[in-house]
């Protein structure tokens, strides 16, 4: 459950209802009569300029507010059978009192451990009825819980949330609370233990008073967790937790009438009792004039300048917001091409505008590049920021970002539920703004912000009064009567009605095979070019293929990076490329309108990358910096250590598994391995163009013929990639890698399994999810729920075209290291012998992946990538529609038998990240295969 800030820019998520478009002419009154004419008319035609038409939208809804102060907004969406809920109480961390900080937080945790009628685990129907998109976040303003649920499971899924509204007190138990307790200390652990993981705390600390709400995070301090007594979270359920405060939204295939009376069944009965004053308003902090230097184990020095400024709804709310996507976050950004393009003194550079109820913050990020003088860059930022606030911007770049911004609003109004969907868009609006329709409203004005009032919040906020933080590298970095019936969970109807659309195939004139699937809900084209290659291409250049993906923006044709980029913004459309361990790809998101123009500018990059050599020396140099940062991370650091133990270095999977290659790899690539990368394996004959989209085959086909009908394959025949075949250990082995100080272990176990193949696959998912794959798998249940030593455990088998690895992961406290490994093995050999999968297990997990299937292809990515998957395996169409059935006749020896030949606990080749002054001797002492220490190695 992520507690960070929402850290990116999306208008939806910031646009407020003032008007942003107020004179800012500083003119003299004596001017002329004739010269202030003049004036006005150039600061008009100036303002036009920046002015972007705001796209034509509309989330039609319903709000209503129950007898007993529950606001309910419904809105129908019929496109699938999947209905969203998502609940937002008016509680946050900023309504904790002193000395029970974290409060807010842990009853989100708590809130998931069932209640009165549904005790146990909240997640257990869930996960066998289909749900998606399902979890809850608390931030400093709002606890929210959402999930997307077939259409048949909402009756279930509102009993469930009503339930834990209406009927939870009770299942408050001193254990159920050490439970929580104990997984949100583990949660803060893991989050501390990331590199720069508290610079939020020391941030929130340094930047508002102490008797501020926001001088602390949602996630709180241990002292106040460890002192949170039953009683106390009890009044916290009974003082904030009621319908008078919340907002229930129900979004999806259902209609106003239907919402409705399910909302008075389920909720109406509840009733509230004194809520508790909101905090709305805060004067506004003043500037903090601070610097602060901070050391921990990370791999480069990061700058964080911080400044006070107004909060969501605010005059300058839209702004602030442009401003940071004209400063950072772009390629065409200032301080992106300053300080990581020109200047090469950064590796990244990003700004966002964090808007809350009571205060806002503009807060920039830079790394800088190892190497570099911290003042230095400091300087050179400053000066920046001073000649940004004093020239301001172009209307011409201004009106590009508010394109970009709206294209991403476009592309993003298809989901009903989950972070940013159409759901979460009503709940924010009517939480912040008192009105559903608010945010949408709040285009047309964002549409309107001139250059000169985004010059006129920098010259008011980018003062040098402002917080510093430096972050620098250790010097030695290694119930009631009528209502609901709460007797019983209401059954979930397991009638899946899902009509996909018909794939059509056809040739272009160079070859090309394309697959069409015509999707007309929005005025949208997704298409992705996928051709074999990949990091198994690599060989001797590990990084080689994700270079070679990455620098696919660096320019095309007759366009430079800038160019290319800002092009791409005029036209709102998104095109990148893609790298895995056996294919590569080139993707395009682009509006119906502007089709043509962003078919043109793909092809260019598909036929006539640039490569530049100055962008691949900053790319390689920065690739480099992000490598040294995998590695101050235990995730990244185990992830680049494991596959050359499991398939061995020269293996084309030997690879680190996050993609980003050897350092050595990286320093070898030149240009020319770039264009022979381009000219051997991006070619008619080795790719398949999918579509999914508001075009048909008639409108399409001859746009692509025009655009990519003269890209021809060449005569040389297409080289093979060889995979070899590697055998499994014949018993466990164990290497340790030194994190000293790291307040937990990160445990990863591998086990090669055979290649992917139709026969069997059913009955391998399903083993797989059932051990380790999902929320409720044994694993996690043992490590999280039952015994608190971890914040979650999971195994993931990746799809590759050869062997497949397998990857067990657990991030631990230290003390319970060994332990938890000893569990693990536990799980694994039950599961093989005396404890295989039960038959409510397997039927939890059947319900679970068939009425999954109803929200699989909500949108044109989702459905994008499962056909692109059907034809990367070469699977006919009805592969796809046909997998509800072939789940649904799985049966329970089916499962044991691929667990027996798959599973093999005692081959596992495990990677351990910890102290090891304080888990050595005790994993040693567990006996299951030779240890080994990894020796520390340098970039």
């Amino acid at each position: 459950m992520d507690l960070r800030p929402v850290f990116f820019s999306v208008v939806i998520a910031t646009a407020g209802l003032a008007g942003c478009n107020q004179s800012t002419d500083d003119t003299p009154h004596a001017l002329s009569v004739d010269k202030e004419a003049a004036a006005s008319s150039k600061d008009a035609a100036t303002d036009q300029k920046a002015f972007v038409p705001p796209p034509q939208l509309d989330i039609p809804f319903h709000k209503e507010v129950l007898p007993n102060g529950l606001t309910v907004i419904v809105h129908e969406d019929r496109k699938a059978p999947v209905v969203s809920t998502n609940i937002w109480y008016k509680v946050g961390s900023k309504d904790e009192p002193k000395g029970k900080t974290g409060f807010a937080h842990l009853f989100e945790h708590l809130m998931f451990n069932g209640s009165e009628n549904f005790p146990g685990e909240y997640f257990e129907p869930f996960q066998r009825s289909g749900a998606t998109d399902m979890n809850g976040t608390t931030s400093n303003d709002r606890t929210n819980y959402f999930a997307t649920v077939p259409k048949g499971a909402l009756d279930m899924a509102l009993w469930m949330e009503s339930d834990r509204m209406g009927h939870f007190q009770g299942a408050i138990t001193q254990e159920v609370l050490d439970e929580q307790r104990g997984v949100v200390k583990n949660e803060k652990r893991q989050g501390e233990n990331a590199p720069y993981g508290k610079a939020f705390d020391i941030i929130a600390k340094s930047t508002f008073p102490a008797d501020h709400p926001y001088s602390w995070t949602p996630i709180g301090s241990m002292e106040d967790l460890d002192n949170a007594s039953l009683e106390d979270v009890k009044k916290w359920f009974a003082d904030h937790y009621q319908p008078a405060n919340a907002t229930l939204v129900i979004a999806g295939d259902i209609s106003v009438d239907e919402a409705m009376a399910k909302a008075r069944k389920y909720f109406a009965d509840i009733p509230s009792t004194k809520v508790q004053p909101r905090i709305k308003n805060w004067e506004l902090p003043t500037q903090v004039k601070k610097r602060e230097v901070v050391h921990d184990q990370v791999p480069q020095t990061r700058i964080y300048k911080v400044w006070n400024v107004p909060a969501i709804g605010s005059e300058e709310e839209h702004a602030l917001e442009l401003m940071t996507s004209l400063l950072a976050n772009r390629k065409n950004s200032l301080l992106y091409r300053r300080l990581v393009r020109d200047e090469k003194v950064a590796t990244s550079v990003s700004a966002f505008y964090y808007g809350r109820q009571l205060a806002g913050q503009l807060i920039i990020v830079v790394d800088v590049k190892p190497g570099q003088p911290v003042d230095k860059v400091e300087k050179l930022l400053d000066k920046e920021l001073q000649q940004f606030a004093k020239n301001g911007v172009s209307p011409e770049e201004l009106r590009r970002v508010k394109q970009g911004e709206f294209a991403s609003l476009v592309k993003g109004l298809e989901k009903t539920g989950g972070f940013g969907g159409k759901s979460d868009i009503l709940a924010r609006s009517e939480f912040y703004y008192d009105d559903p329709g608010a945010l949408l409203k709040g285009v047309e004005e964002y549409a309107k912000v001139s250059a000169r009032e985004v010059q006129d919040v920098a010259e008011q906020w980018l003062k040098d009064d402002s917080y510093t933080l430096i972050i620098q590298p250790q010097q030695q970095f290694t119930a009631a009567a009528e209502g609901a019936d709460r007797s019983k969970l209401p059954e979930v109807d397991k009638n899946v009605e899902l009509e996909l659309p018909k794939q059509q195939n056809f040739t272009l004139k160079n070859g090309l095979r394309v697959v069409l699937a015509e999707r007309h809900d929005t005025p949208v084209v997704l298409m992705n070019l996928q051709f074999r290659s990949g990091a198994s291409a690599d060989k001797s250049k590990p990084g080689l293929a994700s270079v070679a993906a990455q620098m696919l923006n660096e320019g095309a044709g007759n366009l430079d990076s800038l160019e290319f980029s800002a092009r791409a913004e005029e036209l709102g459309v998104s095109i990148g490329g893609g790298s895995g361990l056996d294919y590569n790809s080139i993707s395009m998101s682009a509006l119906k309108s502007q089709l043509k123009p962003s078919l043109e500018l793909f092809s260019k990059v598909v036929t006539e990358p640039r490569f530049p050599e100055s962008d691949l020396e900053r790319v390689k140099s920065n690739r480099l910096d992000a490598i040294a940062q995998e590695k101050a991370q235990p995730q990244g650091l185990a992830l680049r250590e494991l596959p050359p133990l499991l398939f061995g270095n020269e293996h084309p999977y030997g690879a680190p598994l996050t993609g980003s290659g050897t350092p050595e790899g990286i320093k070898s690539i030149t240009r020319e391995d770039l264009v022979n990368f381009q000219n051997t394996w991006v070619r008619p004959d080795n790719a398949t163009l999918t579509i999914v989209g508001d075009v048909t085959e008639k409108e399409i086909e001859p746009l692509l013929n025009e655009t990519l009908g003269g890209w021809k394959a060449p005569k040389e025949e297409l080289p093979q990639i060889d995979v070899a075949k590697v055998a499994r250990p014949e018993k466990a082995r164990v290497y340790l890698l030194d994190r000293p100080g790291a307040q937990q272990s990160f445990i990863m176990a591998g086990l090669v399994m055979p290649p992917w193949q139709p026969q069997g696959a059913e009955a391998f998912d399903a083993m797989a999810n059932t051990i380790a794959g999902k929320f409720t798998s044994r694993v996690n249940m043992n490590l999280r729920e039952d015994k608190h030593w971890s914040y979650g455990a999971r195994a993931v088998s990746m799809d590759t075209e050869g062997q497949r690895p397998y990857i067990l992961f657990a991030p631990v406290q230290t003390d319970k290291t060994a332990p938890a490994i000893k569990e693990l093995i536990k799980e694994y050999q039950e599961y093989l012998t005396n404890r295989p999968i039960t038959e409510k297990e397997l039927e939890d997990y059947r319900n679970d992946e068939v009425l999954k299937q109803s929200a699989r292809f909500q949108t044109k990515g989702q459905l994008l990538s499962s056909i692109n998957w059907q034809v990367e395996k070469g699977l006919p169409e009805d592969y796809i529609a046909d997998y509800p059935q072939r789940v649904a006749a799985l049966n329970k020896e089916q499962v044991e038998s691929s667990a027996q030949e798959f599973l093999a606990p005692d081959q596992f080749t495990w990677v351990i990240v910890g102290d090891l002054e304080k888990i050595k001797g005790e994993v040693e002492a567990l006996d299951i295969g030779p240890v080994e220490v990894l020796p520390a190695k340098d970039q």
